[in-house]
C-alpha cells in the first residue's frame, strides 16, 4: 500500500513539477517506502516526546534521537537523488498540455464509479504530448545577452556566452529539458565569431537557418551591419539595432525584447513564444514602451570589421 500510495502521489505531482520546474523525480515512490514509515513512526513521535519532556527539562535525549531520524531521512533523499536517472528533465510544457492533466485529475477525484476512469483519457493524452515534446530550437533571454541553441551537441546546450551565474545556466538548461551542461557557440567548428558578433548556420525543418548574434558593445558600420542582417534569418542583440537591419524572419534586439521579454523559438513551425504573452491582463502589469536607442562610440577607421565574414 505504501508503494501504491507513493506511485499515485508521484503521478499526481509529476505534471505540476514538469510544468513549473521542467523536472520530475522517478524514484520517489520507492524512497517513500522507507521515508513515510520513518517519519510516521520515528521522527514525529520522537519530536512529540521531546516537546512533552521539555516541560520538565528532560527532552534532550529525544531531540537527539529525532535529529538522527531526520539525518537518516536527508541521507536517503540525497542518495536517491544521486542515482543515475533519478531526475527526468523535459522541455517546458504548454498550458494546454497542463490543462489536460488538471481536467483528468479533477475528473478522477470528483467522480465515483467506473465513469471516473474516463479521467485517465486526458491524462494519458497529456503524457503522450509530453513524451513527444522536443526542446525549443532557440532560447533568448529578456536582455538579449544570453542565447541557448539545442540540437547542436549531443547532451549539451550551446550558449552565446558562458555565464558565471548558475542561475542563468540553470534557467536555460531547464527550459531546454537538459541536465545543466553547456557549451560555448564559439567552440563549434561551424561558428564564425568576432569579439562583437557570432554567425551560425543550423539545419531545422528541412532548411538552413542563418543566425547572427551580437555579444559586444562596439559600433558596427551601418552598411556592413545591414548586409549581414539581410543575409541572416534571425538576429539577436542586447543593443538597439538600426532600422536598416532587416533579417528575413526575426530581429530580436533591445527594442523588441524590452517589450516581449524572453523568447522561445521553434524554427520548424516558425513559432515564437514570448514571456509577455503569458503575463495575462492583470492591472499590475503593463506592456513596456519601446526602448530608446543606446548611443555607442564608433570604432577607429583602422579597426577590422566587427562582423563575421
Amino acid at each position: 500500500m505504501l508503494v501504491l500510495t507513493g506511485v499515485v502521489i508521484e503521478l499526481a505531482l509529476m505534471p505540476i513539477g514538469l510544468f513549473h520546474f521542467h523536472r520530475a523525480g522517478v524514484y520517489g515512490a520507492l524512497a517513500n517506502v522507507i521515508a513515510i514509515p520513518l517519519t510516521t513512526f520515528a521522527s514525529m513521535p520522537l519530536i512529540a516526546l521531546a516537546l512533552l519532556f521539555d516541560t520538565v527539562g528532560a527532552g534532550a535525549p529525544f531531540w537527539w534521537l529525532a535529529g538522527l531520524s531526520l539525518d537518516l531521512l536527508l541521507w536517503l533523499a540525497r542518495w536517491v537523488a544521486g542515482q543515475p536517472g533519478s531526475v527526468t528533465y523535459l522541455p517546458a510544457m504548454t498550458q494546454g498540455c497542463f490543462a489536460l492533466f488538471v481536467v483528468g485529475g479533477m475528473w478522477l477525484a470528483l467522480w465515483r464509479g467506473r465513469q471516473r476512469l474516463l479521467g485517465l483519457v486526458p491524462v494519458m493524452i497529456g503524457y503522450g504530448v509530453v513524451a513527444m515534446t522536443s526542446p525549443p530550437d532557440l532560447l533568448v533571454s529578456g536582455d538579449g545577452r544570453h542565447v541557448g541553441i539545442s540540437g547542436l551537441a549531443e547532451s549539451e546546450l550551446v550558449v552565446l556566452r558562458e555565464s558565471k551565474s548558475d542561475y542563468i545556466r540553470q534557467n536555460l538548461t531547464e527550459l531546454a529539458g537538459m541536465n545543466g551542461e553547456v557549451r560555448s557557440v564559439e567552440s563549434l567548428p561551424q561558428a564564425r565569431c568576432t569579439p562583437e558578433f557570432c554567425a551560425l548556420d543550423i539545419e531545422r525543418g528541412g532548411r538552413a537557418w542563418h543566425l547572427l548574434m551580437g555579444r559586444g558593445t562596439d559600433w558596427a558600420p551601418k552598411d556592413e551591419l545591414a548586409a549581414a542582417c539581410a543575409a541572416s534569418d534571425i538576429v539577436v542583440a542586447d543593443r538597439w539595432l538600426p532600422r536598416s537591419c532587416r533579417p528575413r524572419f526575426l530581429k530580436a534586439d533591445k527594442s523588441l525584447l524590452y517589450r516581449t521579454g524572453g523568447l522561445v523559438i521553434d524554427l520548424e513551425s516558425k513559432a515564437v513564444t514570448t514571456v509577455a504573452s503569458g503575463q495575462g491582463a492583470h492591472g499590475w502589469w503593463q506592456e513596456p514602451a519601446a526602448a530608446r536607442p543606446r548611443k555607442v562610440s564608433p570604432r577607429g577607421s583602422n579597426s577590422s570589421s566587427p562582423l563575421p565574414q
